[in-house]
Formats: C-alpha cells, sequence, structure tokens
C-alpha cells in the first residue's frame, strides 16, 4: 500500500460548527459533501473524539461554512487544532446563528449551510452524519474556496489526528532532501520548517534557517510560537 496514494483524492476545507445547550463549538473538516438535490443533503464525517460530534448528534442539526483560499492559522488553528472542551473558538470570531440554531462561522467564509440532521451512520472511528439542507447563503462570489491540495502543498498543512484523512507520518517511507540547515516541525500539527524553502507568505525568505527566523515567527498553518518547535531528528 502507498500512502501517498491518499493524497490525490480531492476535498475542501470546511468550518463545521454546531450548539447544543450553552456549549457552541466547530471544527476543519475537509469530508463534506453533497449527497442529494432535491432535498438538498449533505453529509459530513466526524470523529467520535471530536466534540462537536457531540454536540451535533444532541442538537440534530450542523451548519458548514465554506473556507476562502487565503484562510489564515487563526482560523485553521483554532479550529482545526484545538478543542472544544477547554476553549471557547467562537470568543474571537465573526458568527450568526442559523435557522437549526447551530452557529455559523462568517470569517473567510465564501457560502454556508444550515443543516438537520436526518441520518447517522456509526463507521467506527467516526460518525458519518447527513443532514437535510435548512438555509444557506453565498457571501464571497469571488473568492477561490480552500481545497485540501493547497493547504498541503502551498500552506504545508497537515490533517490533525482526528481526520479521517489523517496519517501517521512514522508509517511513510522517510524520503528527505540534502538540507542546507537543520529542519524543525510543530507539535501542534506537524508543519515542517525547511531552511531551503523558508516561509515567504510570512516574509521569511527561502534559505533562512529556524535559528534566524525572529522570534514572534509563529506556525502559519496554526499559530504555535517558535519557541514550541521541535528539531527534526
Amino acid at each position: 500500500m502507498n500512502i501517498e496514494a491518499f493524497f490525490k483524492i480531492s476535498y475542501g476545507l470546511y468550518a463545521v460548527c454546531s450548539k447544543s445547550g450553552a456549549k457552541l463549538n466547530g471544527y476543519i473538516s475537509n469530508t463534506v459533501f453533497q449527497i442529494t438535490a432535491e432535498p438538498a443533503s449533505f453529509a459530513i464525517s466526524c470523529s467520535k473524539n471530536n466534540f462537536t460530534t457531540g454536540l451535533i448528534l444532541e442538537s440534530k442539526a450542523f451548519s458548514i461554512s465554506v473556507l476562502e483560499k487565503e484562510t489564515g492559522p487563526n482560523i485553521l488553528g483554532t479550529f482545526g487544532y484545538r478543542s472544544g472542551k477547554d476553549t471557547e473558538k467562537f470568543t474571537d470570531v465573526n458568527y450568526k446563528t442559523g435557522l437549526t440554531g447551530s452557529p455559523i462561522l462568517l470569517n473567510n467564509t465564501i457560502a454556508w449551510f444550515d443543516c438537520r440532521v436526518i441520518n447517522s451512520f456509526d463507521m467506527g472511528s467516526h460518525m458519518l452524519i447527513i443532514g437535510e439542507l435548512a438555509d444557506s447563503e453565498l457571501c464571497m462570489p469571488d473568492k477561490e474556496p480552500l481545497t485540501y491540495a493547497y493547504y498541503r502543498e502551498v500552506k504545508k498543512g497537515k490533517a490533525p489526528k482526528n481526520a479521517p484523512t489523517y496519517i501517521d507520518e512514522s508509517k511513510k517511507k522517510a524520503v528527505i532532501p540534502e538540507a542546507k540547515a537543520q529542519k524543525y516541525y510543530c507539535p501542534a500539527c506537524g508543519y515542517v520548517y525547511d531552511p531551503i524553502v523558508g516561509d515567504p507568505d510570512s516574509g521569511i525568505a527561502p534559505g533562512t534557517s529556524f535559528e534566524d527566523i525572529p522570534g514572534d515567527w509563529v506556525c502559519p498553518t496554526c499559530g504555535t510560537e517558535k519557541s514550541d518547535f521541535v528539531k527534526v531528528s
């Protein structure tokens, strides 16, 4: 089995959110797809370990926010790599309440869908949940959606452990190109800083060693501070 083959499946990146009682939460998902047109329905796959999964099953509702291509680490980091069990994810973001009662993330959202749960299936590690559309809106028609391929290849992001597409890096054959300096990785999301590539989007030119990066630099994927990075052995 070649694990690299899994990366050729096309995905988008979305914020899936829900509310039960007074608790609001959401997570970044790359497994959202439309099933039917009339009535419109959508399927999501979410880990049983996700706090949001419990909220969805309790409230019987969820929202889907289609993220734009240039969504930054503040949204991806908060919703993708932090647990709602100990983080109030909606404190510093813009959102609205949908017809179903679910919170709808508006930051970097080009379109959203509000759904009522009509079925769910236990898939072992994940739940496959089907929702019928209650409402939708197109927010930024001129923006491009963020794809998983762009997230991996340009933003150098990796799937968090609860994602259906998570790959255990220890199972991959190491193919390490000759580097001019030591690589470092983010323990929160797995992003690897490669001195040869640098981080041009953050103003770090190719060829810049990790030691020469300014101290206030943070992981471009999840926002983890430089001081938390670990050397690649």
